[in-house]
Order: structure tokens, then sequence, then C-alpha cells
């Protein structure tokens, strides 16, 4: 066996069909010729990166995480500043480094991924003790993903967050004071501000066409509509890919502030956290090892993801003799 010892952090709740799972990750690391992995579930009290740094002790040298966005923050917020490469298996319904990635929801294509070596050094971002590696949003977008209801999402998939932005477009925007870099402080009543260190939202749509994931800074969106008509000019810019976005200003840092004046939701990659009246983040240049579809120097992470996607048939095939 000449592969790296690997493991697994899996949430078992975001698994439809965990031997399914199994069969695709042991048969395929098999005649990988790697060995077979370790397997750590998550818990209600840990969603992963207690598992994460448990194998990474016990040996591990590329950790698996396979879940929602819960599961893929906290194994990154353990790996970072590691040598431990990540991989990531789609699970779940809404996984947004998956999406940036270009695996969809198909573990098979994950662990083709992983078996084919690209390897990327990415930024991280860093708020309190939590890291994120795709954006970190106050304001509408953590809203939205607040109000999405997981029975749609297991439905219909993310289409359903379309309901849960619906409920927010007429929100009353947020005053907030924005600190780029330690500059002056800038006035704004946003809608939102999003972080960004790549640029995909779910759907495969880029918000942040410029974002490249290890220039050691973020893109800083500052979202400003507030009527439905601003919101329609401002989707349709982003989904047509205009140079120019109405309502939106744009900038780059390494350290970002965002002071609001009330308690505001927040998320980290799509995971929604506690709601408060201030976001700092800074970044940590190249800090973890990311497996990224071949060729693994281009700043879009999801290149050659379909190419994976079609080798990955041999692991899907494997899986199924042995069901």
């Amino acid at each position: 066996m000449t592969g790296p010892r690997c493991a697994v952090v899996v949430n078992p709740t975001k698994v439809a069909d965990p031997d399914h799972l199994r069969r695709i990750v042991e048969q395929g690391l098999s005649r990988a010729g790697w060995p077979a992995p370790r397997w750590y579930e998550t818990t209600p009290d840990d969603p992963g990166r207690g598992q994460a740094k448990k194998a990474v002790a016990e040996g591990a040298e590329l950790v698996f995480a396979c879940g929602g966005d819960g599961t893929v923050t906290a194994v990154v917020t353990a790996l970072t500043g590691t040598d431990v490469a990540l991989a990531v298996l789609p699970a779940g319904t809404g996984n947004l480094l998956a999406a940036n990635l270009g695996l969809g929801t198909d573990p098979a294509t994950g662990l083709e991924v992983a078996l084919e070596g690209g390897r990327r050094r990415i930024d991280v971002g860093v708020i309190d003790d939590r890291c994120f590696v795709v954006m970190a949003g106050m304001g509408f977008d953590a809203q939205m993903l607040e109000d999405t209801s997981e029975k749609a999402k297991k439905r219909i998939g993310w289409l359903a967050y379309v309901g849960g932005a619906a409920k927010h477009l007429l929100d009353r925007p947020m005053r907030a004071r924005i600190r780029l870099d330690g500059g002056p402080p800038m006035p704004r009543r946003p809608a939102a501000v999003i972080v960004g260190n790549v640029g995909r939202l779910q759907g495969g749509v880029r918000l942040l066409s410029k974002a490249e994931p290890d220039d050691g800074r973020f893109d800083v969106a500052i979202l400003s509509p507030t009527n439905l008509a601003h919101w329609a000019a401002l989707a349709w810019a982003v989904v047509s890919r205009r140079e120019r976005v109405p309502l939106m200003e744009t900038y780059t840092a390494s350290r970002v502030e965002i002071y609001s004046n009330r308690a505001q939701a927040r998320q980290l990659d799509g995971d929604t956290i506690a709601p408060g009246k201030v976001m700092k983040i800074h970044v940590r240049p190249r800090a973890l090892l990311l497996c990224v579809p071949q060729p693994d120097a281009t700043a879009d992470l999801a290149y050659d993801a379909r190419g994976a996607a079609r080798r990955a048939e041999a692991v899907r095939e494997a899986a199924e003799e042995k069901a």
C-alpha cells in the first residue's frame, strides 16, 4: 500500500446510504493501492473538529470530510496550519466548498479528485477560533440560510434557498461601519457584507468573479439593494456575469472588520453561527492543503471537475460490484 494514511470524518445524519458511501471509499482506495481509512463519526456536540484532530494525532495524512457545510468547516478549522490534506466527499443538501470544487453531490467524484493527486495550498479566513475557506457573510445571506427549510433542501436542493431569500428581500438594511486593512471606517447601509476567498454560490453562480484562493487577500462585496427592482438588477448582473454589478461595491483586503448597530445573522461557508454586532476577519495565507481537480494551478478550483466525474465511473462500478 503506497498511498497516504487516510481518515474519513463523516456526519452520519447527512448520509442517505452509509453502506454505499463506505463501499465507494474503501473500494476506490483499494483499487488505487491506498490503505483502508479510519472512520470517525461526528456528534451533535462536535461536528468534526475534534474527530479531525484525533485523526491527525493518529497519523492521518489526508482527511476526507463528509457532511454538510458545518462538518466541512469544522474539519477545515482542525487542519488549518498543518500539512494534512483535506478532501471533500459531498453529502447533505448544501455544501459550499464542494460546489466551488465542482463536485456536486457525488462522493465518488470527491474520492477521484483525491486519488488523482491535485493539491493546492489555499488561504483560510479566521474569525475568533473558527476558520472558513469559501466565504463569510453578515446580514441577508446568513438570514437566507437560517430561514431555508431543511425539508425543502432535501426535496429540491439548492433551489430551496430561493424561498429563504424571498423572506428577507425587503428587510431593513443594517447600519454598518466597515474597515479594510485598518483603514478609516466606511459607513454604509448594506443588506449584506460578504467576505470571500473563492467566488461561487450554490448552483455554481459566481458572485465574486475575480476572487483567487491563494492570493493572501479576500474579496469583499457590499450589497446595498433596497427594493425588489434593485434585487432583480443585482441578481441578473451576477447570473449573466456582467463586469459591473449594480448596488454591489467590491474591494480586496487581508483584514476586514464589520460593525453593525444591532445584532445580525452571520455565516461561515454556508453554516450559520451566532448572531452578532461585529465580524473581525483576517487571512492566513496558504494555510490549508486542499485536494482539487487537476490541473491544480488555476484560479478556478473546479476547472476540470467534469473530467474527474467521468473518471470516477470506475469507483462507482467497484462499489456496485460489492453491494
